[in-house]
């Protein structure tokens, strides 16, 4: 069965940060949405690409080679063995395709890590 989702109801759900949950599966990748504000954790994907697209606000995707700014509308692929840490002063909603083995914090475990994530 088809299933519509309407992803600003879907944000109106959750107003926690850094706590992405899963709104829809497209092949071996789960669609995500997460909200965040504040400075995550340096980390990468050992075998997994991530795709960051920015529903509302602004963030900054810094690499070690360098920053990327992002505004609404715009996305950023970040490969696989990259290292980034996402940045934003004020909330930012996002949209992440990725694939299912996906741990927020790649290969850093801390607070921040989640390792269930809920579907809404």
């Amino acid at each position: 069965m088809l299933t519509k989702v309407n992803i600003t109801e879907k944000l109106r759900l959750f107003d926690d940060h850094f706590n992405p949950k899963i709104v829809g599966e497209v092949a071996d990748c789960l669609v995500k949405l997460v909200k965040f504000q504040g400075e995550f954790v340096w980390h990468s994907h050992e075998m997994e690409d991530e795709m960051f697209l920015v529903l509302r606000g602004r963030f900054v995707m810094q690499l070690r080679e360098g920053d990327v700014c992002l505004e609404e509308g715009e996305f950023l692929i970040v490969p696989r063995g990259v290292e980034h840490r996402p940045v934003a002063v004020e909330e930012v909603s996002l949209l992440l395709i990725e694939p299912k083995s996906t741990l927020n914090t790649g290969n850093v475990i801390n607070e921040k890590t989640v390792s269930e994530l809920q579907s809404i």
